[in-house]
């Protein structure tokens, strides 16, 4: 498993926890607040883009389509 697969494991698993569990809670008189949300979503696109990367995989033409027409 390289690096970045890791990393985005760990980034998936912080996003759940957040919105399973709360951005923050308090105990006692402690209180932990989790990483934002939205830096976790940002940091899982950079990490997609990144591992996608490395597997060859761009990303430009996933939903294009050739058509073509024979016989006008």
């Amino acid at each position: 498993m390289s690096k970045t697969s890791e990393m985005l494991d760990n980034v998936e698993s912080a996003i759940a926890n957040v919105l399973s569990g709360g951005q923050s809670y308090k105990i006692g008189s402690r209180t932990l607040t989790r990483a934002d949300l939205n830096m976790l979503y940002k940091m899982r696109n950079d990490l997609k883009a990144e591992q996608n990367q490395e597997l060859g995989n761009t990303g430009l033409l996933d939903d294009a389509y050739v058509v073509f027409f024979d016989g006008r």
